[in-house]
């Protein structure tokens, strides 16, 4: 009970503070402190890297940082500062060359390498969305968008419609392909025609019903069964050229 009324009162207190990006950009007042954002971040990433996004917990947090339990939350105020502060760290690593300034490079810039990001680090995969997009480094990749798209005269509820467009393609298929590889990794299936030999009952029995031909032409005649790049680029490619045709861009 006095926890849970501790972590209230500073929930209170930083509602009404500067928020978690103001304190993480301020130079620290004890410039020996052991303890900091930049830290905790660190850290965090490397739990969830390791062991999964549910293993990061203030507890285990703390003892990989080799503080009291309570330490952290000093510095943040729960779980969602923690994801916060985890998405940002990852994210910095995206980027595009400043002189790229067509909206179709870089909008597929980001999302292939948002892919790679998803795949590098799953955990990002069950975020919430508010906290994958309210971040300083994932506030730069939508200002990056936001600002090619804008360029070419587009109404701001267009141009963002178009940016959460791409980016929900992106997310949905990255979720799409960890669960997949998650899935495979929990029954030992190292290869795709590993998966496709244990689901071939199930299989059989769908076919046979002769409800499917699609999907059996598919099963039946597709050669990229498993090249998982090639899928995402192809459908994206097929996104933005639905979005400039649509908007003549």
């Amino acid at each position: 009970m006095a926890v849970a009324k501790k972590e209230s009162a500073e929930s209170a207190e930083s509602a009404e503070g500067p928020s978690l990006w103001e304190r993480m950009e301020r130079p620290t007042p004890l410039p020996r402190a052991s303890l900091t954002l930049e830290r905790i971040a660190a850290a965090a990433v490397e739990i969830a890297d390791e062991e999964g996004g549910a293993a990061v917990t203030m507890r285990r947090l703390a003892t990989k940082l080799g503080v009291a339990p309570m330490a952290a939350y000093r510095h943040v105020n729960g779980k969602d500062d923690l994801w916060a502060l985890m998405i940002d760290r990852v994210s910095r690593e995206l980027a595009v060359p400043d002189d790229v300034t067509d909206w179709r490079e870089v909008l597929r810039s980001y999302a292939l390498q948002t892919r790679d990001l998803m795949l590098a680090h799953p955990w990002m995969a069950v975020m919430p969305t508010p906290v994958i997009m309210l971040t300083p480094s994932r506030m730069a990749v939508a200002e990056r968008g936001l600002s090619a798209l804008a360029a070419h005269g587009l109404d701001p509820d267009a141009v963002m419609a178009v940016l959460r467009t791409v980016t929900s393609f992106v997310h949905g298929s990255a979720q799409t392909e960890i669960a997949l590889r998650d899935y495979q990794e929990r029954h030992g299936w190292t290869s795709g025609d590993q998966t496709r030999e244990a689901l071939a009952p199930q299989m059989r029995y769908l076919m046979s019903t002769g409800r499917y031909p699609a999907f059996e032409q598919y099963a039946l005649g597709a050669s990229r069964k498993d090249d998982r790049a090639w899928e995402f680029a192809f459908g994206l490619d097929c996104v933005l050229d639905g979005i400039g045709q649509r908007l003549g861009i």
